[in-house]
């Protein structure tokens, strides 16, 4: 899918999502073991994913409904930073649009953090959790919310994909950038790694930051942005904990299953997709839940689905394509955009 040029401006950096609404809970202690770590991250996503799943979908009255309000509290907002009232009456007034364009820009991001997470889960495997990515995607969108022009006439929700995709994407490449090192910022290195070994075997401990620029005789500075340089990967049969007891590669997941995020990305996608298609008369809509092995996970041919509704083959495809065509109406098909792409 191609999706429109943007102009360099529109790429500087937004508001941060709030880390409240996303981090998952870091209090959770280590001693509790590999097993128990990752069931708790595991928790707190299906837990996320529960809270947004219950938010409901707008439709294209709703969205520019919501629009209209963020462009009266933005244009209010404008006048109130010039000072460009002449009452006190006027000034309430700017106040209260503001106040509502706070309120719709909220909802009109709520109820499309599901929008995120369906275009989150198909990073899943990149550098960056699925938490991570589904945070960069919120950032996304809400640079799509502040940008969305309603009078344009087009969905937001196909306006926001490629926000939320530009915004994952571009984090990805940054956590996936080699550093080539210059041969003298290696050699530095090498020289800092040196001392911090000698400096070690001396105090029997590990040499602070401020010892080891004394013993090299440079700046504190200077030490710390080498150390910075030359951090290691983790090594996944690192041991967790002081205990010893598990590795690092114990918390991966077994890319052979399908992970609670993968089952309720999965579950997300059939719960849109039956809200879709109870939009459509009773007989497009099981021809389709037939055609598409939505019934019992089995796709079934035309003639199949023909001799179960006692039509002809030809007649089952025309239903069918009849049924896709409302689909893609705007008001129905545009929930299910992002699973298309």
């Amino acid at each position: 899918m191609r999706y429109p040029q943007m102009q360099s401006d529109d790429f500087h950096k937004s508001n941060t999502v709030d880390d409240h609404d996303l981090a998952w809970n870091e209090d959770v202690p280590v001693s509790v073991g590999p097993k128990r770590f990752t069931e708790s991250v595991e928790d707190s996503v299906q837990m996320y994913l529960r809270e947004i799943g219950q938010v409901s979908l707008l439709n294209a009255a709703n969205e520019l409904a919501l629009a209209e309000e963020i462009a009266r509290g933005q244009s209010a907002q404008g006048r109130l930073n010039r000072k460009e009232w002449s009452s006190i009456g006027e000034r309430v007034a700017l106040d209260r649009d503001v106040i509502r364009g706070d309120d719709a820009r909220r909802q009109l991001i709520q109820a499309n953090l599901r929008l995120v997470v369906s275009i989150a889960k198909k990073y899943i495997g990149s550098p960056l959790s699925f938490m991570d990515l589904v945070q960069e995607g919120n950032i996304g969108l809400m640079r799509a919310v502040e940008k969305f022009d309603y009078t344009k006439g087009n969905r937001f929700s196909t306006y926001a994909t490629w926000w939320i995709r530009q915004a994952i994407t571009r984090a990805i490449a940054e956590q996936s950038r080699l550093i080539r090192l210059p041969v003298h910022l290696s050699e530095s290195i090498g020289q800092l790694r040196r001392i911090s070994r000698q400096l070690e075997q001396q105090f029997e401990r590990e040499p602070t930051p401020e010892e080891i620029a004394e013993a090299l005789g440079t700046s504190l500075r200077k030490v710390r942005r080498l150390m910075q340089a030359a951090s290691q990967p983790i090594s996944l049969e690192q041991p967790l904990g002081n205990d010893g007891e598990g590795l690092v590669s114990e918390l991966l997941a077994d890319e052979s299953s399908e992970t609670p995020v993968e089952i309720a990305a999965q579950r997300m996608m059939e719960h849109d997709l039956s809200r879709a298609l109870a939009a459509l008369p009773e007989r497009e809509r099981k021809i389709l839940r037939l055609r598409y092995g939505l019934e019992d996970g089995r796709r079934h041919t035309l003639e199949e689905v023909g001799v179960a509704f006692g039509i002809t083959r030809e007649r089952t495809r025309q239903i069918e394509a009849d049924a896709l065509r409302h689909l893609r109406a705007p008001d129905v098909g545009a929930q299910l955009q992002a699973y298309l792409d």
